[in-house]
């Protein structure tokens, strides 16, 4: 075929040939008024059998309008296609129009998502559009990692790497940097004064501050610590806070440190957003915060947009939310975070000591959320962590004594770094979507979702599990969504977890092939048990202070300063 026919007919291919899981499009010709798109969409003419192209629907995309329009625009059309939804709430929510020429070219990319790309190990060429299939040759819905019929995820709060695994007993893990005199860490921050702090371990396991020096995580905070880049804010940023420079050792959470050791880690796990636990959590179920940077925010008037339960639901698959205080006041359900999905929750949510009794059951949906409880399980300052680390180790051995344990996946991370120091310089990310950030007044944008936030803990605990792995790959919050897709090829929600490294490479494939499991029993791994003994426990009957370790800061030296010539150490004695 010459070029010029084959370019054509490129030109004529529908939306179902640019989006391949997408099914044959022809009933729009009957159903489809172009007058209701008329104020919208450049394309649309006196012609009512004109089809919906690629290169139509690259027009439709420039045009200002809101996704919300969009919606109620949908609704009026009647359109009950899903996919025929998906593509066009693809093309309009901001995302790059698709090359009509010649469609196995990636669309033009700017120089941020590029870079973006290379960060995850990635190129042009793998590039993909809100709304594609991690396998466009397989049907939408179809399971795609066979032997794992069950993925779990829990979320915990506000730690970064370095606080938990920056000492984590595994040399191909990237932790703390040491000093090779000590083998210490060697990390510091520096106070506007010129002294010098330097990690240290926590006095203990409540995390209770003196006056302000809470640590902080919010959109200005975070921002302030990353500091351009230069990671030195952390004692500064937002007010004096020397504890960020604290972390925990094996010996205070034995069992976070046990499961680190065993089972596959990622030292590239990054938070989605330099920011506080709702634009993160957001991510996680959303792929997008819609804006949205810091936890209290006002969430009235956001745009009502699909999340992966959503997904799951539109095709079959089974999930359920179980979340601490179910049904009561104190309830935290992720969920609650987008407007819309109350219903949704209020269908699937269940309190959490049902996961337990779930799991002993072997009754567990194909995904399971849980969320605990925010005020003493999650971790969160000021709680006593190994209060959390106990809720952590009870969910894993439950599900290593279920009757599922042999086709089940769990994920453990946690949403943001609570404001505690990590060494790791966090990459350039993909925007998901064209809205921007809504900071306080007064707030700067600054690079707006451009950047993941710092480095959190992350663990994969299955039986599929590779062992002796450390995945040194680029992942965010999105990866799970990116994972949780790849296994029932589900539409991505936004460019975020489109292009998010799926996980994959924590999962033994040639093991799940085989069906010869890597870890097939958790009782013979003898991990150790949570750190909540009676020692440390104590604190949280007291109101005992976190007080940083006078050996901890180094003083700036006075005395006169050398010649600017002077070569040598001053002074010489």
């Amino acid at each position: 075929m010459r070029r010029a026919d084959r370019a054509g007919a490129m030109k004529k291919k529908t939306l179902s040939s640019f989006y391949p899981h997408f099914y044959s499009l022809k009933w729009l010709h009957i159903k489809f008024n172009p007058a209701w798109l008329q104020p919208l969409a450049p394309w649309a003419t006196d012609k009512p059998a004109k089809p919906l192209t690629a290169e139509s629907a690259s027009v439709l995309y420039t045009h200002p309008s809101s996704l919300l329009r969009l919606s109620n625009l949908l609704d009026k059309m009647q359109l009950l296609n899903p996919a025929l939804v998906l593509a066009l709430a693809s093309v309009v929510n901001g995302f790059p129009a698709a090359d009509s020429n010649n469609l196995k070219r990636p669309p033009q990319l700017d120089a941020s998502i590029i870079a973006a790309l290379k960060a995850m190990g990635k190129t042009p060429n793998d590039f993909r559009l809100p709304g594609s299939l991690p396998n466009p040759h397989a049907p939408a819905g179809s399971d795609q990692l066979e032997g794992i019929d069950h993925i779990v995820m829990l979320m915990m709060e506000n730690h970064s790497y370095d606080n938990i695994w920056g000492t984590l007993d595994r040399k191909d893990a990237e932790g703390f940097p040491l000093d090779h005199r000590t083998g210490k860490p060697s990390a510091t921050n520096k106070f506007a004064n010129g002294t010098i702090l330097h990690a240290y371990e926590m006095p203990m396991t409540c995390i209770r501050t003196p006056g302000t020096e809470a640590p902080t995580q919010n959109w200005v905070s975070s921002h302030l610590q990353y500091d351009n880049g230069s990671m030195d804010g952390f004692v500064t940023g937002n007010g004096v806070k020397p504890i960020s420079m604290g972390y925990f050792t094996p010996e205070q959470l034995p069992f976070t440190h046990s499961i680190g050791r065993t089972f596959p880690i990622g030292d590239r796990f990054f938070c989605s957003v330099l920011g506080q636990t709702w634009p993160n959590r957001m991510y996680l179920i959303g792929a997008t915060s819609l804006g949205i940077v810091n936890t209290g925010q006002n969430l009235t008037g956001l745009p009502v947009v699909d999340t992966i339960f959503d997904r799951l639901d539109q095709y079959k698959v089974s999930w359920k939310n179980y979340v601490a205080g179910w049904g009561k006041p104190n309830a935290e359900p992720t969920l609650r975070l987008f407007p819309g999905d109350s219903t949704i929750s209020q269908k699937n949510g269940l309190p959490l000591e049902e996961f337990f009794t779930d799991a002993a059951a072997g009754t567990l949906p194909s995904f399971t959320f849980i969320d605990l409880n925010g005020t003493t399980q999650s971790q969160e300052n000021p709680q006593n962590v190994v209060v959390g680390e106990a809720a952590m180790s009870d969910i894993v051995q439950a599900l290593g004594a279920s009757p599922l344990w042999s086709k089940t996946l769990l994920v453990i991370n946690y949403d943001e770094h609570g404001g505690y120091y990590d060494h790791v310089l966090p990459p350039v990310a993909l925007e998901p979507d064209s809205i921007p950030p809504n900071p306080p007044v007064g707030a700067f944008q600054y690079e707006g979702y451009k950047r993941y936030g710092f480095r959190v803990p992350a663990v994969v605990i299955s039986p599929w599990a590779k062992k002796n792995h450390v995945s040194h790959m680029v992942y965010d919050h999105t990866s799970i969504l990116a994972l949780i897709e790849k296994k029932w090829n589900l539409p991505a929600l936004t460019y975020r977890d489109a292009n998010a490294n799926d996980m994959t490479d924590f999962i033994d494939l040639n093991a799940l092939k085989s069906r010869r499991m890597n870890f097939p029993s958790m009782k013979a791994l003898k991990l150790s048990p949570p750190g909540n003994t009676t020692k440390a426990m104590a604190c949280s009957s007291t109101t005992d202070l976190i007080i940083t370790p006078a050996d901890a800061y180094e003083y700036p030296k006075t005395g006169p300063s050398p010649p600017w010539w002077w070569p040598f150490p001053w002074p010489l004695l």
